[in-house]
C-alpha cells in the first residue's frame, strides 16, 4: 500500500499516466481497436463511436505532447536542483538552506529578487 501511495503522489505520475493512456490508445487502435465499425450496429451507435474515435484521435496527440513536455520540464528542473540540494545538505543538516548575509554585503540587495519556483509535489508535502 505504501508503494502505491508513493507512486500516486510522485510528481511525475499525472503526466506519466496521460502519456501511457495516449500510447495505449494508439496501440489498441493500430491493433484493430476500430473493429466496432465492422459489426452490424445501429446507425446511432456507429455514429457515436465514430465521433468518440475522431475526438480522441484529434485530442490525444495534443495531450501526449503536453504530457511529454511536462515530464521533460520536471526532469530537467529536478536535475538542475540536485547539486544545489546536495550542497545545502553537505554544508550542515541543521543549518538553514538560505545563505546568511556576510558583513561585506548590505542587508538589502540592489539586484532584482529571484523569481520563486513553485515546489514540486514532494517538496510541498
Amino acid at each position: 500500500m505504501e508503494t502505491l501511495k508513493k507512486v500516486v503522489t510522485n510528481q511525475y505520475f499525472p503526466a506519466g499516466a496521460v502519456l501511457t493512456a495516449v500510447v495505449l490508445f494508439w496501440v489498441v487502435g493500430m491493433l484493430g481497436g476500430l473493429s466496432l465499425l465492422n459489426n452490424n450496429q445501429p446507425p446511432l451507435t456507429t455514429l457515436t463511436w465514430m465521433l468518440f474515435v475522431y475526438a480522441a484521435a484529434v485530442l490525444t496527440p495534443l495531450a501526449g505532447l503536453l504530457a511529454a513536455v511536462d515530464l521533460v520540464r520536471r526532469w530537467r528542473r529536478n536535475r538542475a536542483a540536485a547539486p544545489v540540494l546536495e550542497a545545502n545538505l553537505s554544508s550542515g543538516a541543521g543549518e538553514a538552506l538560505e545563505p546568511e548575509a556576510s558583513p561585506a554585503q548590505p542587508a538589502v540587495s540592489q539586484q532584482a529578487p529571484a523569481k520563486p519556483q513553485r515546489p514540486g509535489r514532494q517538496e510541498a508535502a
